[in-house]
């Protein structure tokens, strides 16, 4: 039995203690925003926060986990209010979304070390890979961040600032179908 905590919850996994925690976490716990990339810790789609350091859960067992406290992209903010969602959604940062749970529990991490990155910090930090190609906006982003948290810039709630998130669920007529 493996013992540790995910998201503020203690959990005990009946699992191999060489499970990787990127599957105990996916099939166990059904969170599924940690993605699975690579299989070998290089691409980051897969990367959680335990005890404050980023790491690729892919190549993590959970009997190294023992007794830590891992946050996935799930326990960071069920409202996707933290600064970096809102940042990365307000500068249209997101593109397939893909590795974007990854990336953003990166620069989470990051963010905890250094509440005022520069340029060369953040992309030191972001080793993550997306095949979008979204990192001059990333950056730009994970920067607008740190400001917002340090109280120092306002990011606008919702899917995009210019769209009302009310007007953002609503159905398109022509794409309804009808008499089904």
């Amino acid at each position: 039995m493996t013992r540790f905590t995910v998201n503020n919850q203690s959990v005990e996994y009946l699992l191999d203690p060489e499970t990787p925690l990127l599957w105990a976490l996916r099939d166990a716990s059904n969170l599924t925003g940690t993605k699975y990339g690579c299989g070998t810790g290089h691409c980051g789609a897969c990367t959680v926060d335990v005890d404050g350091r980023a790491v690729r859960s892919c190549r993590m067992t959970i009997a190294e986990a023992e007794g830590t406290y891992v946050t996935t992209i799930e326990g960071l903010s069920r409202e996707r209010a933290h600064p970096l969602q809102l940042a990365l959604l307000a500068d249209n940062v997101v593109q397939c979304g893909f590795c974007i749970p990854g990336i953003v529990m990166a620069a989470q991490a990051l963010l905890r070390r250094n509440a005022d990155p520069d340029e060369d910090a953040i992309r030191a930090a972001i080793t993550n890979l997306c095949r979008c190609g979204i990192y001059p906006r990333l950056v730009e982003a994970i920067g607008r961040a740190a400001r917002a948290a340090r109280g120092e810039d306002v990011i606008p709630a919702g899917a995009r600032p210019d769209i009302d998130p009310a007007d953002a669920a609503r159905a398109i007529p022509a794409l309804v179908p009808r008499g089904r």
